[in-house]
């Protein structure tokens, strides 16, 4: 724990969702967890989520009362009213050399947009990891028809041993980032999820010095560093916990609702 941290004031605390918010055992929210997201709202505190998923596919959450979502790692920004605060998409030139690059190479991916998800196959692999996210498989792209001018996020499924040497020479203009050796987001450069804590904390006029987060992927570590608090869940992976301020309980532990009263915020 940083031993600097005494009496933090938090006006906003900032959520990854799938092995934070939501247990990849039970593929739900611990009742512990959705009764301290409310009363941090009740005390006036802002609970905004921040995922790699998109808006779309996050139906599952929905039922808890949110104040906003950063999604695709930072990628778009939305208020809980709608308010679209930030949307940047993927340098065209890096989705044609995805595609390239695919129709050469054995490759599977996803190019996720503002309203649709599209996948290059369907592999046991790819399903798979849909199923294990509980979420339905996407549709098929039409490979002589793809939008290459608005995809907000990529998934590209190889290994973590190659993907610094593919992002260099195919996707230059992208970044990559993790919390499964299964596959990489791909999102466009210079864009993290800190980007989207930044975007809120204009919004909502709070300093980032007043603000928390809890993650537990190598997507989250951005998030983690430049908040007040940054706090890694129990499951998390290492690299994620090396750099935290904190590290709690595992989500079916009830990790969440441990810190928040660890600090003082419940």
């Amino acid at each position: 724990m940083n031993p600097n941290i005494q009496n933090p004031v938090i006006k906003a605390v900032f959520f990854d969702v799938d092995g934070t918010l939501i247990s990849f055992k039970t593929n739900k929210i611990p009742e512990s967890t959705q009764e301290a997201i409310k009363k941090l709202r009740k005390k006036g505190i802002k609970v905004i989520v921040a995922t790699g998923r998109s808006i779309n596919s996050l139906d599952h959450i929905k039922h808890m009362e949110f104040d906003g979502f950063i999604t695709f790692n930072g990628g778009y920004c939305i208020t809980t009213d709608g308010n679209i605060m930030f949307k940047k998409a993927i340098d065209s030139s890096d989705i044609k050399g995805l595609i390239n690059y695919s129709r050469k190479f054995p490759l599977s991916f996803s190019l996720m947009y503002e309203d649709k998800i599209e996948l290059s196959d369907a592999t046991p692999e790819v399903v798979g990891m849909y199923g294990h996210l509980n979420l339905p498989v996407p549709p098929l792209h039409d490979k002589d028809n793809i939008d290459v001018d608005n995809v907000l996020q990529a998934n590209i499924f190889l290994g973590p041993e190659d993907e610094k040497i593919f992002m260099e020479k195919v996707m230059p203009n992208s970044i990559a980032s993790r919390w499964t050796p299964l596959f990489a987001d791909v999102n466009p450069g210079g864009i993290t999820k800190q980007n989207g804590v930044e975007n809120f904390c204009r919004y909502f006029g709070i300093d980032i010095s007043e603000t928390m987060a809890f993650g537990d992927g190598g997507n989250d570590i951005s998030m983690l560093k430049s908040v007040k608090i940054g706090v890694a869940m129990g499951n998390a992976n290492d690299n994620v916990k090396e750099i935290a301020d904190f590290i709690t309980e595992e989500v079916d532990n009830h990790g969440i609702e441990r810190a928040l009263r660890h600090f003082g915020l419940l």
